[in-house]
């Protein structure tokens, strides 16, 4: 059974969705792949789990790290699923390159070289904006390049993290 709610944050609303194994997807409302594998038979209540996803975001956008993750259930290819796992390890405050996350990826399947735009195809596919910290990659040259949730968001992720420079408050 998949379970959806509404939730917002300083950088706009979301939907929340979850299943019996964990916390499926978080998407800004309107963004690039929002909510692809949501039917219509999703129930609309809410759940301890969405309880867990808004003190998370409550403690990121506060400026903190959070230090309790909700189970999340990715539901994706084995190939988006590796990716996504590297995008979990990229710290807060840091980044990480398309073409570092390809040669991690290669790597683990025994291959000489991996492509960074198939990296890129799977990071924009990422169903757990923000959690799963896909906007910490970053261009080969260090540019902010393609956010399903627009590059303005990805831009004040950073800045919040102070990864990059703020130009802006929240």
């Amino acid at each position: 059974m998949q379970y959806v709610m509404d939730g917002k944050t300083p950088l706009g609303e979301v939907l929340m969705a979850a299943d019996e194994e964990g916390l499926a997807g978080l998407w800004f409302v309107g963004q690039r792949h929002f909510a692809p594998f949501i039917d219509g038979n999703a129930i609309r209540r809410d759940l301890p789990i969405f309880d867990e996803v808004r003190q998370w975001l409550e403690d990121y956008f506060s400026g903190n790290t959070p230090t309790h993750c909700p189970v999340l259930h990715l539901m994706g290819t084995p190939f988006q699923k590796r990716v996504w796992s590297i995008l979990c390890t990229i710290p807060y405050g840091q980044t990480m390159t398309y073409g570092r996350i390809a040669a991690l990826v290669a790597s683990q399947e025994g291959k000489d070289h991996m492509s960074a735009q198939a990296v890129g195809g799977a990071v924009a596919r990422n169903p757990v904006s923000i959690i799963v910290p896909c906007h910490r990659v970053v261009s080969s040259h260090g540019n902010l390049t393609g956010y399903a949730g627009g590059l303005w968001r990805k831009r004040r992720l950073l800045e919040l993290e102070g990864a990059i420079a703020a130009q802006g408050a929240l």
